[in-house]
């Protein structure tokens, strides 16, 4: 590169977006995803050692995906290329795998090509890295942001380790955010700013662990926000509102807030109101609150205050928590917002809560007793010399599938834990119980 080439190249990274310009050089510089690169770990040690394997880089947006990738090109010996599937097509594919091809027979140098949203090159252009993967012309790295066990090829998926980046958190978040205040080589450390907490806690909170959308806000507050007579600028939280196009709702996830609207949430499914359990839920995501501790606070309240009243209630509550995971923000708020409805307009009963807790008491208080003969196991040698499993009648073998005979303790007996209501499908329970209880007399 000659003195213009590397005077244009500056120039260049000068006018790039503050996310570009701060994005991590070197593995050290990388802030989060310790579960991929965290000391002694795989990547790391693959990345280290420059003895690459295929791999899919899979997460939601801002998580590091190109980053890493970056810190690769920056690492590896080998040849580094990088396309784009939204862009690029066969011709442009066919044209990299063949200079690789020809690298590897002139000089021995591997080619590691990055693909960046992978899961847009249909599958005719995935079988067409197939070959070269396999017979390692190339190494491939490829990101993407859908799940690529239904959207990359799959004799490319099991050729390739499979990682996957997390979200940032809040405080990774923060982390980035003010090193790119201080930089100035390459973030806004030229400039007088002072940024207020909440400030930084808005942005954090709304980009919800995109560090890229929070960097852009940033940068645009800065850059818009003229300096005062000292030359500073102050960024407030109205600043940062207007950054990032989106209002603060007044929610922190470690406060009273948290706890005070996922107990509203809750206690408007428990109390039958659709509108208001929807409200929450919107209010939640919108202040970036953890979809997963939303499913799973969903699906306790489906075996809570459903219970056995309306079994189906827990399925969709699963439903909506393996679309959360399977599908991600902002889609997987639809499947929540309809187990949050199904379960607001079910029958209720708290009948399976209080028959846990009923028997979780009688075994933590009382004297356990032993299991009856007839039930024990009786399938290892020497059981039946015990004595185990005889006299167990087979309720397979009578009418409606129910024989009379003791299950629980001596120590128990005649004691009832499962009290179930008339409400919803429990009301069938309650009938069937009670004949069981008048079969058990006669």
């Amino acid at each position: 590169m000659d003195l213009f080439s590397y005077a244009s190249e500056q120039e260049k990274n000068k006018r790039a977006p503050l996310a570009a310009r701060m994005r991590p050089r070197t593995l050290d510089e990388v802030v989060g995803q310790s579960h991929i690169i965290g000391p002694g770990k795989l990547l790391r040690r693959a990345i280290e050692a420059d003895q690459l394997t295929s791999l899919i880089f899979y997460g939601p947006p801002g998580t590091g995906k190109t980053t890493l990738a970056q810190v690769i090109a920056n690492t590896t010996q080998a040849h580094f290329a990088q396309l784009n599937a939204v862009t690029a097509g066969v011709a442009e594919l066919r044209q990299i795998i063949q200079k690789a091809k020809d690298r590897m027979q002139m000089y021995g140098e591997r080619t590691v090509l990055f693909i960046d949203e992978i899961h847009r090159f249909n599958r005719a252009q995935q079988d067409a890295l197939l070959p070269d993967v396999e017979d390692g012309t190339i190494i491939l790295i490829g990101a993407t942001t859908e799940n690529p066990s239904f959207e990359v090829n799959a004799a490319l998926l099991s050729r390739s380790l499979l990682f996957t980046l997390k979200p940032l958190n809040e405080e990774e978040m923060k982390t980035i955010l003010l090193r790119a205040l201080t930089d100035t080589e390459r973030g806004l450390g030229e400039y007088k700013v002072k940024v207020e907490e909440d400030a930084l806690k808005h942005w954090i909170q709304i980009a919800s662990g995109d560090i890229r959308q929070a960097l852009n806000a940033l940068e645009l507050a800065v850059l818009t926000t003229p300096p005062n007579q000292e030359g500073i600028r102050y960024i407030t939280v109205e600043v940062a509102e207007e950054s990032i196009q989106k209002k603060r709702i007044r929610y922190d996830k470690s406060g009273d807030n948290h706890y005070d609207t996922i107990s509203a949430f809750i206690k408007s499914m428990r109390g039958s109101d659709p509108d208001a359990a929807l409200y929450y839920l919107a209010k939640m995501l919108k202040a970036g609150e953890d979809p997963r501790f939303i499913a799973r606070r969903i699906f306790i309240h489906a075996a809570e205050d459903v219970g056995m009243a309306d079994p189906r209630a827990l399925l969709i509550a699963s439903a909506a928590a393996h679309a959360v995971e399977m599908v991600g923000m902002p889609e997987a708020q639809i499947p929540l917002a309809e187990a949050a409805i199904y379960i607001a307009t079910a029958p209720k009963s708290n009948a399976v809560y209080r028959g846990i807790k009923e028997a979780m008491e009688a075994v933590n208080n009382e004297q356990h007793g032993e299991v009856p003969i007839h039930l024990k196991d009786s399938h290892f040698s020497g059981a039946k010399q015990q004595g185990r499993g005889k006299g167990y009648l087979y309720p397979h073998d009578y009418p409606r599938g129910f024989v009379k005979q003791q299950y629980l303790p001596n120590e128990h007996l005649g004691k009832t834990f499962y009290h179930p209501t008339s409400i919803g499908y429990e009301g069938k329970l309650q009938e069937f119980i009670r004949w069981v209880k008048q079969e058990e007399k006669n």
